[in-house]
């Protein structure tokens, strides 16, 4: 899908939109130790699981989602059926808004892969056509999650999904609707069990409505918080 054209709704945006409902996984140790997840398996740790029922209560008093799409990886699996059961809606799994493949550097923090691999990972940082060791890089992610994308938009025009994916797809999208260049990619902050919204038009154009909203967390007491 190419990025669009135009400007904010305000501007004009004509035709049906499909709202897309973006919603990060849960906890997982490997997040608990900031360390790469990418196509790594781990489960939702208490906490996740916690989130992700604080997730499944906001999507429920929202209302309206037509469609639970998820990464087939299983922390947004395991969120995604919690919201699924909330809303009585069926989780259907969508391989494109899978992780970023991060190879060798695969449950490895940040300090452990650039001292592994110091030339590499200064060229990773400096570029998003540069993959890391056996993995994908940031543009190669990016051409899968907006074939996924475009797909979604064209399928569920005029409804209201909610996906369920990692970091990096999520970046993707939001990267696509506000027509921006792969800074934000490194800019951009998304915390766990967080929320964003974006709005597809039939015309092409798109509008951002919200971006890494973790209200339905709770306040620092909340055993949701995220950590």
């Amino acid at each position: 899908m190419s990025a669009p054209s135009g400007s904010a709704a305000w501007t004009g945006q004509r035709g049906a939109v499909s709202r897309l409902l973006l919603l990060r996984h849960g906890q997982t140790p490997l997040s608990v130790e900031k360390r790469y997840s990418g196509l790594g398996d781990p489960a939702l740790t208490e906490l996740g699981l916690a989130q992700a029922d604080a997730a499944a209560a906001r999507m429920a008093a929202r209302g309206g989602i037509d469609a639970i799409l998820t990464s087939p990886l299983q922390r947004a699996r395991q969120t995604a059926e919690a919201v699924s059961k909330a809303v009585d809606v069926p989780v259907e799994v969508r391989p494109g808004l899978i992780e970023t493949d991060f190879g060798s550097w695969e449950g490895l923090t940040f300090l452990e892969a650039r001292e592994r691999d110091p030339e590499l990972f200064a060229r990773w940082l400096g570029s998003s056509s540069v993959p890391p060791p056996e993995g994908e890089s940031f543009d190669a992610a990016g051409e899968r999650v907006n074939r996924e994308l475009a797909e979604i938009v064209a399928e569920f025009t005029g409804r209201t999904v909610l996906l369920v994916s990692h970091v990096t797809p999520i970046k993707l999208i939001l990267q696509t609707a506000l027509g921006v260049g792969t800074s934000i990619l490194y800019r951009l902050h998304l915390d766990l069990a967080s929320l964003s919204v974006a709005d597809f038009f039939a015309d092409g154009n798109a509008t951002v409505r919200l971006v890494n909203d973790t209200s339905h967390l709770g306040g620092p007491d909340s055993p949701a918080l995220t950590r």
